[in-house]
């Protein structure tokens, strides 16, 4: 994987591959990202790519929320997360969970996705599954523009941290 000097002299499809995989089933920022070239350093490539979300559509912005997993959801059952939301999500333990906690958490994505139309994102690391079953309940009280917001920047700390764990 090049270091983040030398995404600069990458063509936009080499790019978009060393990217891969920082945002969920999202490879049009790195593609958009790609023409802000040459980045500084990593912040200067995290805030370009915030800034390609920023710019975007309503619609690609909800695609962008919808292309992430539910937590301990249907997709975490049949092994469909990618490699990135299976090591987040175990990290904290969500693979691990009571049936309890898993009921919980069943009932507050039904009740999130059926409130919002997208699922509930939260960066799990340096969280615990009380502290992400808990921060769910409480969002679920939020307004749909304020959760997506929330959501959206959710997952510019989640491309963060991946971007970090990648080139550095």
């Amino acid at each position: 994987m090049p270091g983040v000097a030398d995404l600069s002299a990458l063509d936009q499809a080499a790019f978009v591959a060393a990217i891969d995989g920082v945002w969920e089933h999202s490879p049009w920022i790195a593609a958009r990202a790609w023409a802000l070239l040459p980045f500084a350093d990593l912040a200067a490539l995290h805030a370009a790519m915030v800034a390609v979300v920023a710019a975007a559509t309503e619609a690609e912005k909800l695609a962008l929320i919808r292309a992430h997993p539910e937590l301990a959801g249907r997709a975490a059952i049949r092994g469909e997360l990618t490699e990135e939301s299976r090591s987040e999500q175990g990290g904290v333990g969500l693979d691990r969970c009571s049936p309890e906690e898993f009921a919980r958490l069943t009932d507050l994505n039904a009740r999130y996705t059926a409130r919002f139309g997208f699922p509930f994102v939260i960066a799990v690391r340096g969280h615990t599954r009380a502290s992400i079953i808990a921060a769910f309940a409480a969002r679920l009280e939020n307004e749909a523009a304020v959760e997506q917001r929330t959501c959206l920047e959710e997952i510019a700390k989640i491309a963060w941290l991946r971007l970090s764990d990648r080139f550095t």
